[in-house]
């Protein structure tokens, strides 16, 4: 074989979300786009915000030298200091631009940190269900995935985490708000995180980093928040993106943010920016880092998300699923019928109804679906999902 096993296997591992888009594009075509109930893929639909196109064509017109030149591996400073003002804002604390490196994307930043602070076979806790991609990025560097499950409404569960946490432990990756099922954890399960992994560096003499990957901080409802973690923690670090909060995925522009008083901070802050360009980043995207410097604080309408979300949870109800309503992001993550996600994915695929398997985010018994698509499309998917549920008998 021409290519890596360890590659070969990957792509079989993380293929539930391709599978699912190649079923769709068979049904698609069989049956028309408009009688295929698409919620597979996490693909914002949303235009940006006005403000965006008003920024961007104001900047593309810019030709000033330099507007495309390389910049300093960590980013713009101008922008690192816009940013730093609104993490300010949102982890309730004094950030300074220094504290800031651009990235691309949250996948980007999420590789540059463990670059950074991982040594060959230290450990890296994750909390199913979680977004598949993370057993890849630690694996990239020679790190070790430990999954530790969450409670049955996909809360915290500070017991499990506690027990997995051993001398060779060196982070642990939270997802806040979660995808695939929208919870949100809440301050005072984040402080008592905190309060557990600061006893563990002592007991271990170690340094323990929490990773919170937040790139569905502004999509929120029934006004819940999420809080800061660096109030909760001294050696954390967030990681985001606009690729959700301004609808800018295929922008690939992110950050990482590191607590003001962060463990060695000048050698790890010196780790990341050589990790941004040694991993072929470079540094973030020169255009895009000039446009979110002005939108700050800038969000989509997330009341449209709101209403999908409150349509959809309304449908499956009605059809009789089983499920914890998302409080932030855009998904939801009901139990399945059977024991047998992957059959019932399949079942789902007879009324043209396409979800990935729970299995793919590290939790089977569940299936994703992704609101991020038009409301007709949710509001026509009820009959489906209900005649589905009928004829449970057929599997």
């Amino acid at each position: 074989m021409g290519i890596s096993k360890k590659m070969n296997e990957f792509a079989t591992a993380s293929s539930w979300i391709r599978k699912m888009f190649e079923e769709g594009a068979k049904l698609k075509k069989e049956f028309g786009t408009d009688n295929v109930f698409d919620f597979s893929l996490g693909n914002p639909d949303i235009a940006p915000p006005a403000q965006f196109d008003t920024v961007l064509k104001k900047i593309a017109a810019d030709n000033s030298p330099g507007m495309h030149s390389y910049m300093a591996n960590s980013g713009y400073l101008f922008v690192r200091e816009a940013v730093a003002g609104q993490i300010s804002i949102e982890q309730n604390m004094s950030v300074g631009a220094d504290d800031i490196l651009m990235t691309c994307g949250a996948a980007g930043a999420l590789n540059v940190v463990l670059k950074a602070i991982l040594n060959p076979g230290e450990e890296v806790i994750i909390l199913a269900p979680f977004f598949v991609e993370y057993t890849f990025y630690i694996d990239n560097h020679a790190g070790k995935s430990i999954v530790v499950p969450t409670k049955n409404d996909f809360s915290l569960d500070l017991d499990a985490i506690r027990a997995a946490v051993t001398p060779a432990t060196k982070a642990i990756i939270i997802n806040n708000p979660n995808n695939p099922t929208g919870q949100i954890y809440p301050e005072n399960d984040l402080k008592a995180l905190g309060e557990m992994l600061t006893a563990c560096q002592e007991q271990f003499n170690s340094t323990i980093f929490l990773l919170s990957d937040e790139p569905y901080r502004k999509i929120i409802f029934d006004n819940h928040k999420v809080p800061s973690i660096f109030k909760s923690y001294r050696n954390s670090i967030v990681v985001s993106s606009y690729s959700k909060g301004l609808s800018l995925p295929g922008e690939r522009i992110g950050y990482i943010a590191i607590h003001p008083q962060i463990d060695e901070k000048r050698p790890l802050l010196a780790a990341m920016t050589l990790a941004n360009r040694i991993l072929g980043f470079v540094n973030a995207p020169a255009l895009m880092q000039r446009v979110v410097a002005e939108l700050q604080g800038v969000t989509v309408d997330t009341s449209i998300y709101a209403r999908r979300r409150k349509t959809f949870c309304d449908i499956l109800s009605a059809a009789g699923f089983d499920f914890t309503p998302p409080k932030g992001a855009f998904y939801i993550f009901p139990k399945t019928p059977i024991a047998d996600d992957v059959k019932f994915v399949a079942h789902l695929q007879k009324y043209k109804i396409l979800a990935v398997p729970g299995r793919g985010f590290g939790l089977p018994g569940h299936i994703r679906l992704a609101f991020c698509v038009a409301d007709d499309v949710i509001a026509r998917s009820g009959p489906a999902f209900k005649q589905a549920m009928e004829d449970l008998g057929d599997l």
